[in-house]
């Protein structure tokens, strides 16, 4: 019997250009490539799931290809499919939480003096590089000083800050950015279209939006999701799973928050912990919608009924409320202090609609108003 392969797996990139969302760093290297000015090393920095360990994988196959460094390497030979596949004897992967000591480190520093194999260069590639001692990284830095010439780094990491200033001044620094809710849609609905799949577009919209950004998030939730339903992928499918708010309601408990309705704000809360909804989950999607609301004040829409200070100090509660939400005791009386709170930055508008109108008011009647 046939091994399943995720989709993660399936569509991980095997070029440049199936990378998806990350445009300026594919731009930078493959000028790299063809101008032939290759750095000793790297240092990919950005969240989980947005392409740092596939792009250093592309570029290790760019540089370590038959003939290469080039940018026309073919990804089914034999060279580039035993990179791909993490079983080259050039291109070494090591996971910086597993391998974090100094004596692992040490013992790199001498490898990486032997030439390579194969390939024109000996490339390692260091995961969550973060996660090294302070002794590794000071044993590191010496290599990294002084690199044999046929020695390429490739560092990832997703938390910068933890990394020392003296690795990071002698890296090449890319950052890889969260992608757009609307970039992950279109590669959801190419793989749903590619692999003859069925799902709903408002269902590749919510799991898109739930990646938050992440590429791999995005195709794991989908591979679980498209087993969890029956036939098509629906909507429905997507936040029964997720534990996620239907959309009509989500959009009630909005206005139950505008209109200072406290009864129904207790209603919906009383809905979401009754239905088993994740009450974080629906916390972040009334961010989004009144993030919206804050866009369309801005823009002068009248299809919102508060200035944009309003909105933004709704925002504001529901933004602080994340974390208490979080590692509070009690969700349901946690979740309705937040709701409760953002109903009282409503009461904002009150002095804003009344200077707003004075102003508005004709001169002759302002100084007649002012007399009195």
């Amino acid at each position: 019997m046939d091994s399943y392969t995720v989709i993660a797996r399936r569509w991980r990139p095997k070029r440049f250009e199936d990378l998806v969302g990350q445009e300026s760093v594919v731009k930078a290297l493959t000028n790299a490539i063809t101008s032939k000015r290759i750095a000793h090393a790297y240092l990919f920095v950005g969240p989980r799931g947005t392409g740092k360990t596939s792009t250093a994988r592309l570029f290790a196959m760019a540089l370590n290809c038959e003939n290469g460094p080039r940018l026309d390497y073919d990804p089914e030979s034999e060279r580039c499919q035993a990179i791909f596949q993490g079983r080259s004897m050039d291109v070494i992967e090591i996971d910086g939480a597993s391998n974090n000591s100094v004596e692992q480190i040490r013992s790199l520093r001498e490898e990486c003096q032997y030439a390579p194999a194969e390939g024109a260069f000996k490339i390692y590639i260091l995961d969550e590089v973060h996660m090294l001692t302070t002794a590794a990284f000071n044993a590191l830095l010496k290599t990294l000083e002084e690199p044999p010439a046929h020695v390429k780094f490739i560092f990832a990491t997703t938390e910068i800050h933890k990394v020392p200033n003296t690795i990071v001044s002698r890296c090449q620094h890319f950052e890889f950015f969260p992608l757009e809710t609307s970039v992950i849609e279109q590669h959801l609905k190419r793989i749903v279209t590619t692999e003859h799949l069925q799902a709903e577009d408002k269902a590749l919209h919510v799991i898109a939006e739930l990646a938050e950004g992440g590429m791999r998030d995005a195709q794991s939730m989908l591979d679980q999701l498209l087993t969890f339903s029956k036939g098509v992928l629906t909507e429905a499918d997507v936040r029964s799973m997720y534990g996620l708010l239907g959309e009509k309601e989500l959009e009630a408990l909005a206005d139950a928050i505008e209109l200072s309705d406290y009864g129904n704000v207790l209603k919906g809360i009383s809905a979401i912990i009754d239905a088993g909804c994740d009450p974080y989950r629906v916390l972040l999607e009334l961010e989004k919608i009144f993030h919206d609301k804050l866009l369309k004040s801005i823009e002068n829409k009248d299809t919102v009924r508060y200035v944009p200070l309003v909105y933004a100090k709704i925002l504001e509660i529901l933004k602080a409320g994340e974390e208490k939400l979080q590692k509070g005791l009690s969700v349901k009386s946690n979740l309705e202090s937040i709701l409760f709170r953002a109903i009282e930055c409503t009461k904002w508008v009150s002095l804003d609609v009344l200077l707003q109108a004075l102003n508005n008011l004709p001169e002759d009647v302002k100084k007649n108003d002012l007399k009195i």
